[in-house]
């Protein structure tokens, strides 16, 4: 097994400086969509020149890099426990190199440690076992604005009027674009995870953020959920940032998940303009960042 250390501070790297293209394409076409001279294409235009910016002088997109969430699938025999000191050292050198903002704050005392590493939790990291010789690590940098606009909702919520189905679903969803309003940057991308427990249904809602903008959904009737989510969040006005406009949300992306009968949860990650996510491919010598 190699030592990645060095891979894995390339791949911060990127995750932080660089939007991926497909994020960047889906702000150029909202921008265009907004009228002109109006603060939703000011806002738009001032955040495409700071993606460009970034790019080009390799620094952070946004001042709060945000929680560094690893998810990697690691062939049989990979040592987790290697590759996770690697992922923790390659934080700690890209935090000393300003490629991520000190995030880890100790909840009980208050102290950052300085270095992006806390417990188990700071950062995230996922580890699952997958046949083949391939590594694959997708990365995502969550911040805070958005993450604190998430929601779950246990359905059925008498209060919005939605049952246990996909209308309910349709429902809780909307509410909790319109709860947002233009907090956790928007406009933003939806991850939504529809089953599971409370804590695998966040899990799965995390998960459907790394689908790209153009990917679509496998399932028929979750894809024309999406559309129809990204179509009626967009009739809200919201816009960016809250200023009004066209562009409430870039799209949504569905998870659907096995449920207990007595339980069915809808969760809904919130990820703000910056969407930052990368993947690094590794097969013998060859690594790949994509």
């Amino acid at each position: 097994m190699h030592d990645l250390t060095n891979a894995f501070l390339e791949l911060i790297r990127l995750t932080s400086t660089d939007l991926p293209t497909d994020v960047e394409q889906s702000l150029i076409e909202a921008r265009d969509r907004e009228s002109p001279g109006s603060a939703a294409k000011s806002a738009l235009d001032t955040v495409l020149q700071n993606v460009a910016m970034a790019r080009k002088n390799s620094t952070p997109i946004c001042q709060d890099t945000g929680t560094p969430i690893f998810y990697v699938q690691q062939p049989e025999g990979w040592s987790t426990q290697a590759l996770r000191e690697q992922i923790r050292t390659a934080v700690a050198e890209a935090t000393a190199r300003t490629y991520l903002r000190p995030n880890a704050v100790n909840a009980i005392t208050g102290l950052n440690s300085g270095n992006n590493l806390g417990d188990n939790a700071f950062p995230t990291i996922h580890f699952e076992e997958i046949k083949g010789d391939e590594l694959i690590v997708d990365l995502m940098l969550k911040g805070g604005g958005c993450e604190n606009v998430g929601v779950q909702y246990s359905l059925p919520e008498g209060r919005l009027g939605a049952g246990r189905d996909l209308e309910g679903v349709r429902k809780v969803v909307l509410n909790a674009v319109h709860q947002a309003q233009g907090r956790g940057c928007a406009p933003g991308v939806l991850g939504v995870a529809i089953g599971g427990d409370r804590g695998s249904s966040y899990y799965g809602s995390k998960e459907a953020l790394f689908r790209k903008m153009d990917e679509p959904n496998p399932d028929p009737q979750l894809a024309a959920l999406e559309e129809r989510l990204t179509e009626e969040a967009n009739q809200l006005g919201i816009g960016p940032m809250g200023f009004g406009g066209e562009t409430t949300v870039l799209g949504v992306k569905i998870k659907g998940m096995h449920r207990l009968p007595a339980s069915f949860f809808v969760s809904i990650s919130y990820m703000c303009w910056a969407h930052r996510r990368r993947r690094m491919t590794v097969r013998g010598s060859d690594i790949q960042y994509l």
